[in-house]
């Protein structure tokens, strides 16, 4: 019987524990649960549920208490935290990057350090959900807290540690932070004092790929001793690690964020990558993810919810049919980035008012409004892509798209047509199999993250969209690029 690999990658949405087994140069995935990740409301503030994730993780390693186990990692998403006190303890469950508390604080903190100095250390890209602006809002309004900390970790970071491993910051994800000097690859301290924030808290930053501990007998105990790996523990730096995506490929990790770049091998900390606002997050074997992140399939998921409190029909499958209808075609766009889609009371409602604000019809009802979402991301797209080209001076000759939204047909034909570029999608499990991908590296399974790749590209099929018809988009993106203007106006 061959060793296994499990992977907990979770995401926005739902987590998953997957397993991973390599047979004849050949790997196979087995998901051996998935488990939805809702937030919870109290007292005016959102949360992540971590226990309930947590208990979610536990009972997916007694699922496959029969497996042999040659390692365990998780990923998950990026920026949001989890405070940690001196006996280990959590002292409060961790915010979620869209609750209200972020508002205004990346103003506050420019007041203190310029906009300027900030990116030409981090080179991070400036969203108010960042951990720099959510910690530095913690500092404001629950000093105490704060106070109490004796570590603060993302929380991939504190799942790893309650499996077992010791608290640490594995690199990708700390990135997310806006809190690493892009050179160094270490903690901006100084930076950090001068806005104000404790560095006290910071614990030791740990590459991709290491060992930091053994599983622990009362989390598991068929699985007592199995390795902790930190696998790219930022979900994107997953997702990218098992696909080529450099040189002359962008790639677009699709889920509920889009994250557009490409890997390149040293950070591009310039005035043009700044003021296009491009990050610069840590990638796996040494590189770097120059990308930029996109409001994604957020915009369907939160319409999805409101059709299916309202009692409309909201199946994917039947809501990317019905938008596939070119009567449909092109009759509002709206700017997947515009701040009212952060976390509207109803997406459906925020986009008749943008649509009605740029003297655009309202879409009616859910198949138009599909349509509008994923042609407006499409053409986003674009407009990312040619921003990158500008700032890394290469031409970019096709686009993998990988992650959950590689499933979504539509989009991928669409983001082929808007960008003149061919699109290759897949692997749809892309984050799960980047993930499996560090730990075969660190438990010696594979001799390079290469061999890795290229037993993914063996084993798991893609598909390819041609662009075709490319005038016809040619004209609506002179439109859209003109309500991007109106808006930011």
């Amino acid at each position: 019987m061959s060793d296994a690999y499990l992977a907990f990658d979770l995401g926005a949405e739902s987590g998953r524990a997957i397993l991973g087994r390599s047979s004849g140069g050949v790997l196979a995935l087995d998901e051996v649960r998935r488990f939805p990740n809702r937030p919870i409301r109290q007292n005016g503030s959102l949360y992540w549920d971590i226990l309930h994730l947590w208990a979610e993780m536990r009972q997916a390693l007694e699922a496959a208490s029969g497996v042999r186990l040659a390692s365990v990692g998780v990923d998950g998403w990026g920026v949001d935290y989890a405070l940690i006190g001196e006996r280990g303890n959590l002292l409060e469950n961790p915010y979620h990057y869209r609750d209200v508390r972020n508002e205004g604080m990346m103003e506050s903190v420019f007041e203190r350090v310029s906009r300027e100095r900030i990116y030409s250390v981090t080179g991070i890209q400036f969203l108010q959900i960042n951990t720099l602006f959510q910690f530095y809002a913690a500092c404001l309004l629950t000093p105490k807290v704060v106070d109490a900390a004796h570590a603060l970790v993302t929380i991939p970071d504190l799942l790893n540690y309650w499996l077992g491993g010791r608290l640490c910051s594995e690199y990708t994800v700390a990135t997310t932070t806006q809190f690493v000097d892009a050179r160094s690859r270490t903690w901006a301290r100084r930076l950090l004092e001068e806005i104000g924030l404790p560095t006290r808290v910071l614990m030791e930053i740990v590459q991709p790929g290491t060992v930091i501990g053994a599983l622990r007998d009362d989390v598991s105990s068929p699985h007592a001793g199995t390795p902790v790996v930190v696998p790219a523990c930022h979900d994107t730096g997953s997702a990218v690690a098992p696909v080529c995506a450099g040189g002359a490929t962008a790639f677009i990790s699709s889920g509920t964020w889009s994250l557009l770049g490409t890997e390149i091998e040293a950070p591009v900390i310039t005035a043009k990558a700044r003021d296009l606002n491009f990050t610069n997050e840590g990638g796996v074997c040494g590189t770097i993810r120059l990308l930029k992140n996109i409001g994604g399939l957020w915009l369907l998921q939160a319409c999805r919810r409101v059709w299916e409190k309202e009692g409309a029909a909201a199946d994917y499958e039947a809501l990317l049919a019905a938008a596939a209808d070119d009567r449909l075609a092109f009759r509002s766009l709206v700017d997947p980035d515009h701040h009212g889609f952060l976390n509207p009371a109803s997406m459906p409602a925020q986009i008749a008012a943008y649509c009605r604000n740029t003297s655009q019809p309202e879409p009616s009802g859910p198949p138009a409004c599909t349509r509008t979402i994923l042609e407006s991301l499409a053409l986003k797209y674009r407009v990312v892509l040619e921003q990158l080209e500008e700032v890394t001076g290469r031409h970019v000759e096709q686009i993998r798209i990988v992650g959950g939204g590689s499933r979504n047909r539509l989009l991928n034909r669409f983001t082929a047509e808007a960008t003149g570029r061919p699109v290759i999608a897949g692997p749809v499990e892309a984050t799960a199999l980047g993930n499996i991908a560090l730990q075969m590296l660190a438990t010696g399974a594979v001799r390079s993250l290469g061999d890795a790749r290229a037993m993914i590209e063996r084993s798991f099929p893609t598909e390819r969209f041609e662009p075709s018809d490319t005038d016809r988009w040619d004209a609506q993106y002179r439109r859209f690029v003109d309500y991007l203007e109106c808006t930011c106006a």
